[in-house]
């Protein structure tokens, strides 16, 4: 197992696109051979499937995380608790199921046993036969609820039985007679014999899954075996693989040489727990599991370690992904069929994996790849010239960690270059200074266009570690090493130690030696964390430090929180620096600014030069956008990029658009004319003008994006738009915002202003808004214009229900917000770690011309059925602490 990192002081975290060479990768003598990752593109392994992008209690509810995150994540599966479960709070699956089908999902899989608390499950009764009576009536409630549900029940799979051998046919205090299944199998078989029926009976068309074991033991083919002779077949099977991507292929392949001993199925199948601590969060890991997974052609769900709503360690906040989040919006955009991939070590994890497509209609190949640091080939065999012809266009992205709480903006470009195909049909990229930790993408289509290939998107950049930086003063320690090959429950760390000491009374220093190229503005990310419960953050929230470049101009950052030690997240800032070597401290004192409070950790920082690669507009090309009866065409003179995209009226094409922070940005529609489109901006079709024209030109729209992921769509509306790309660049001045401070507004009930968090705008925000409609905030708003704007509210929310077990429970609270005193509509708030940690989210709101009266309250949600509520404190009946909002038009020409 071969395991580099480049790391240390100065120690360059980029990877390049080396000369690129056509035909086999040429050799130095006496040189060792770079490892090859080989694409056969004349190999068919079938239709590409997608199943890797699943989720195991990554759904809180309606907008936790939002439809933008889960339907640009291509999320296909969600296996959550059934509705009214005890277990956690919120993904609740039948409060979850119309949204996420509505964002494209496939499925819901309903955990039924997680209708009783715990784990092992505590279900009630003196002996077996009581438990299993009793668990049989909750069945019968599940059932009937689903059945309310219309065309959405479609979507439903029930799961029976979770993890049976360590749970209710297992050995412990809550089994059904203290012999485990895999022992003695009757109790269970006659159980799952008797939910089958019970469940068939009232349904007679639904989907079952099991048996749902935590691995896939030997006995469960006698489980099969019986299943088959008392007609009781699962229709999905399912077990968990907490092991490794071997053991993923293994396993499968194993099931399906029993599926042709039994003589049964084919079946689907879906791994609904997968992934651990160390490799979530973690493209450079994640890859290999969905190389994997859709090797296998399965479906799969990432493992719930930590806190739901966060799409496993995907999502940040409501609407923002990082890095795992855009390695499956690459995965998920991916099409046609998948074709032979050999690695340097096949089916060897924490090495360099990967997994590839060729799409025929769209003339395009994708390959993502990751698992190791270094050097290596990318090689392409097996180019079809009927399809690419001599030349292909290569477009180069790396997809890095950031971190779990860590906010990511799109892949960044390392290269985009013309090669020609040499004469055997291969394309050779030589990849130069890979991070382990990252994944990337290469995007292969036909060349020769003419089109000038685009610069990269990066410049300079280094990471620096902080076990590699100087610490003087009290209370250092070197944490780690943090989660290893040999111990994946623990998170992954940027070189598997960090560095703690900036707490409340220290005098620590940790000072970075950098040296760069040249003059100018580099962009400085601190990767850091705070445990959020931990007494010394408890008081403050987030814990502030003091940054010094070579002792002068002071700043003040504010880390980032995070549910549990070690889960990391980064603070951005600016810093001037000549070029050459300066120091670049964190500091728990100032002499002008002040003291930490709290206690942090640091893992490292990373510094980028701040130039025309960086702050030219994203570019986002239509070619590798997600098209809907559209197809690219690659011979259009003028395209900026390997081709275009005409559009149809009703085609479309869609793109994923990260925005910093929620504000205005300028996007930039650049056509070569033939007809005209329309915009929608996250599913709401814009109140503009129609873009594009009879001849090449741009238009220039301003929207509001919210913070994080935004989903522009293209439309065709006459003729035949060429569209080429989307450019956006944050702006400002013309959607300017109006902002309200929260405790300027009417309070009524209970509702009233707090000065307890010193984070708040003016230290001030409003609480105890809910809990009963009379207990609400009251703003009047004026609008210039009537029409859809952006409701930005700057909240917290740090409401935690008590946990069972591992996972810790944060609670996503509610706002009902009515305007003008129409229907309200109900907003969700996902957890900031503390009171005094402030977020903003944004709703779009339609408001008339003049002054609009907004209104905030909430009240305790019921059950299901509406008659009672839950009885573990995991339904919150407050709003969020709301410190302002802010209205901005949604659009402007």
């Amino acid at each position: 197992m071969r395991r580099t990192r480049t790391t240390g002081a100065g120690a360059a975290a980029v990877a390049v696109l080396a000369t690129v060479l056509a035909g086999p990768a040429a050799g130095t003598a006496g040189a060792a051979e770079p490892e090859r990752l080989v694409i056969d593109l004349a190999t068919d392994t079938g239709a590409f499937h997608g199943g890797a992008a699943g989720s195991l209690y990554g759904v809180y509810g309606d907008g936790v995380p939002s439809r933008n995150l889960i339907e640009g994540m291509h999320l296909r599966t969600v296996s959550t608790k059934a509705q009214d479960g005890p277990q956690h709070p919120g993904a609740d699956a039948l409060e979850i199921l119309p949204s996420f089908v509505d964002s494209g999902g496939e499925d819901v899989y309903i955990y039924m046993t997680d209708i009783y608390r715990g784990f092992p499950y505590q279900w009630p009764g003196a002996d077996g036969p009581a438990r299993l009576a009793d668990f049989k009536e909750k069945i019968k409630k599940q059932v009937r609820q689903v059945l309310t549900m219309g065309d959405y029940k479609d979507h439903v799979v029930y799961v029976p039985f979770n993890e049976p051998e360590g749970n209710m046919f297992g050995t412990g205090e809550w089994s059904y007679d203290k012999v485990s299944w895999l022992n003695d199998p009757r109790h269970y078989f006659a159980a799952w014999k008797e939910t089958y029926h019970l469940i068939k009976s009232l349904d007679p068309d639904a989907r079952i899954a099991g048996p749902n074991t935590s691995l896939l033991y030997d006995q469960v083919k006698g489980f099969l075996e019986y299943a088959k002779d008392n007609d009781v077949v699962p229709d999905v099977m399912t077990w968990h693989e907490l092991s490794s991507p071997a053991k993923v292929r293994t396993s499968v392949a194993r099931y399906r040489q029993w599926e042709k001993e039994i003589g049964i199925g084919p079946l689907p199948i879906n791994v609904n727990e997968y992934g651990h601590n160390y490799h979530l969060s973690v493209p450079g890991q994640v890859v290999q599991w969905v190389s994997a997974i859709e090797e296998s052609k399965i479906d799969a769900d990432l493992a719930y370690w930590n806190i739901d709503g966060n799409l496993n360690d995907s999502a940040v906040e409501a609407n923002k992904g990082n890095g795992q989040w855009w390695l499956f919006n690459a995965y998920g955009q991916m099409s046609g069929h998948t074709v032979q991939v050999t690695a340097p070590h096949p089916n060897v994890q924490y090495t360099l994996q990967g997994v590839a497509t060729l799409d025929d209609d769209k003339k395009q190949s994708r390959a993502i790849f990751g698992g190791k640091s270094g050097d290596a080939d990318i090689v392409f065999r097996n180019i079809d010239p009927e399809l690419f012809g001599t030349t292909v266009r290569a477009t180069v992205q790396e997809i890095p960690w950031t971190g779990q709480v860590g906010d990511s903006a799109q892949p960044l470009r390392l290269a985009d270059q013309e090669i020609e195909v040499g004469a055997d049909g291969t394309v050779t990229l030589p990849m130069t200074g890979m991070n382990e930790m990252s994944a990337y993408q290469v995007i292969l289509s036909p060349g020769g266009n003419g089109a000038k290939p685009a610069a990269p998107s990066v410049g300079w950049r280094t990471t620096y570690e902080a076990e590699n930086a100087t610490y003087t003063g009290k209370g250092y320690s070197r944490n780690g090493p943090e989660g290893t090959p040999s111990n994946v429950g623990k998170f992954a760390t940027s070189g598997a130690y960090n560095v703690g000491g900036l707490r409340t009374g220290s005098d620590g220093v940790l000072a970075f030696d950098v040296d760069v190229p040249r003059d100018g503005t580099y962009d400085l990310s601190v990767f850091a964390n705070s445990y959020n419960l931990y007494g010394l953050v408890k008081e403050q929230g987030p814990t502030n430090v003091f940054l010094r470049v070579d002792g002068k101009d002071p700043q003040e950052l504010r880390l980032p929180l995070g549910y549990k030690w070690v889960v990391w997240g980064h603070t951005d800032t600016t810093v001037r620096l000549t070029a050459g070597k300066h120091r670049i401290t964190l500091a728990a004192q100032d002499p002008d600014l002040g003291a930490t409070k709290g206690d942090a950790i640091i893992d490292r920082i990373d510094l980028s030069l701040r130039d025309e690669h960086v702050t030219a507009p994203a570019v986002y090309e239509a070619e590798y956008a997600t098209l809907t009866g559209a197809k690219p065409r690659y011979t259009d003179a003028g395209a900026t990029g390997p081709g275009a995209v005409p559009l149809p009226k009703g085609a479309s094409a869609t793109f994923w658009v990260h925005s910093p922070t929620d504000g205005e940005s300028t996007v930039s529609v650049d056509h070569l004319g033939g007809g005209r489109a329309s915009l929608a901006l996250n599913g709401e079709k814009l109140d503009l003008p129609r873009i594009g024209g009879a001849k090449k030109g741009t238009d220039t729209v301003r929207l509001f994006l919210s913070g994080g992921v935004n989903k522009i769509t293209v439309t065709g509306a006459s003729r035949e738009l060429v569209l080429d790309r989307l450019r956006v660049a944050p702006s400002e001045g013309t959607l300017t915002p109006t902002v309200y401070q929260a405790e300027n507004g009417t309070l009524s009930g209970a509702a009233k202003v707090t000065e307890a968090y010193t984070f708040a705008t003016n230290g001030k925000a409003v609480t105890d808004i809910g809990n009963g409609k009379a207990n609400a905030l009251t703003l009047d708003v004026v609008a210039a214009k009537p029409g859809r704007h952006a409701l930005t509210i700057r909240y917290s929310n740090a409401e935690q229900a008590p946990a069972t077990h591992y996972n810790p429970d944060p609670i996503a609270r509610h706002a009902d917000i009515s305007v003008n005193g129409g229907p309200a509509r109900q907003v969700l708030f996902p957890t900031t770690f503390h009171f005094n940690n402030f977020w903003e989210l944004t709703v779009p709101v339609t408001l008339k011309k003049g002054t609009n009266r907004l209104t905030f309250t909430a009240e305790e949600l019921p059950d299901f059925d509406g008659d009672t509520h839950n009885q573990y404190d995991q339904r919150s009946p407050y709003t969020p602490v709301i410190d302002r909002i802010a209205v901005t038009p949604l659009a402007a020409k």
